[in-house]
């Protein structure tokens, strides 16, 4: 079985559900003969035609518009946006019209839509092409938002945001694209959605983190054990719904919790799973939840990205210092 990176398994995604399904369709600009910014729709127009591999103009309300369009009338539409600093655009469309339309039409019409987008730091990019605002989203009612942060992840979670009958925001960490390869069967096995993922077993420290931000995560886990401290790293991989359960858990058993995400502090996804654990597992807590993130600022240009997003170095801190806390 071959290995693939994680843009290659959106790819392999994308072309098995294509080829199970006559009614999912791709559209965005340069999907088709470019084959997408980054390649993950490179071969689909050529494989399955212009009619289901749609170019659009450089138009992200028109492709958000266009796509509920054809999710309302029976397609499975899976537009692209190049950059999530362009996603903004399409936010009317999105939170007026695709989260409502179950609930608009009392459930007789639902909107099977998947706006995926890259989205973090990390490749050196000009303004609007880092942006990590998932939380925006996440504020939606109606909407779920969904972040991969393996080849394998990707495969099963975009196989069941497609089949998933209501909206899906599918943000790809693009700084992970091809930083590891997994071998990943092309059998069109669906992960579940609405559920994280453990992605290390611990006893003193829940570490909490999704994305890109996996990687510094389970490398920190990696340091804290040479100090005797046992980290156990949890993916959230569904940032709306959260699981929290699985959480709750946890951290019922470390006591401590750590959170990290690249998106900037305030409002971060992050305060909202802090303030569950406040709300639900405040007495299992033995120390204050400690959140490692980007800072309230824009992201910087590319010289500067690095000092932005959290280190290795950061989050062992900020598990060491909930260790002292205790």
């Amino acid at each position: 079985m071959p290995e693939v990176s994680l843009v290659e398994a959106v790819n392999l995604a994308l072309a098995h559900e294509m080829q199970a399904d006559e009614s999912v369709v791709v559209l965005g600009q340069d999907v088709g003969v470019n084959g997408g910014v980054f390649r993950a729709t490179a071969g689909l127009q050529e494989r399955f035609g212009k009619e289901r591999v749609m170019d659009t103009p450089l138009a992200e309300t028109l492709i958000a518009g266009m796509s509920i369009g054809l999710a309302a009338q029976g397609f499975k539409a899976v537009p692209e946006i190049q950059f999530m600093g362009f996603i903004y655009s399409t936010i009317d469309q999105i939170l007026s019209h695709a989260a409502r339309l179950r609930y608009r039409t009392r459930g007789r019409m639902t909107c099977p839509m998947v706006l995926r987008a890259p989205f973090g730091g990390g490749i050196h990019a000009p303004e609007h092409h880092s942006e990590s605002t998932e939380s925006i989203f996440a504020h939606i009612p109606g909407l779920r938002v969904v972040i991969p942060s393996s080849p394998s992840r990707a495969y099963g979670l975009l196989l069941a945001a497609i089949r998933d009958p209501d909206p899906v925001i599918f943000l790809e960490p693009k700084r992970i694209y091809r930083l590891v390869k997994q071998e990943v069967p092309d059998d069109g096995g669906a992960l579940p959605l609405d559920v994280w993922f453990t992605l290390r077993e611990g006893t003193d420290v829940t570490m909490v983190t999704w994305g890109a931000m996996t990687h510094e995560t389970m490398m920190a886990a990696g340091q804290l054990a040479t100090d005797s401290i046992s980290a156990e790293v949890i993916d959230v991989a569904t940032v709306k719904p959260l699981d929290m359960d699985t959480i709750l858990k946890s951290v019922a058993k470390t006591g401590r919790c750590v959170i990290v995400h690249e998106a900037a502090r305030t409002a971060g996804m992050g305060a909202e799973i802090a303030a569950q654990l406040a709300e639900h597992g405040l007495l299992t807590l033995l120390a204050p939840v400690q959140r490692v993130a980007g800072y309230d600022t824009v992201m910087p240009l590319y010289r500067l990205e690095n000092e932005y997003m959290p280190d290795t170095a950061r989050i062992v801190a900020a598990a060491k210092n909930t260790m002292a806390l205790a």
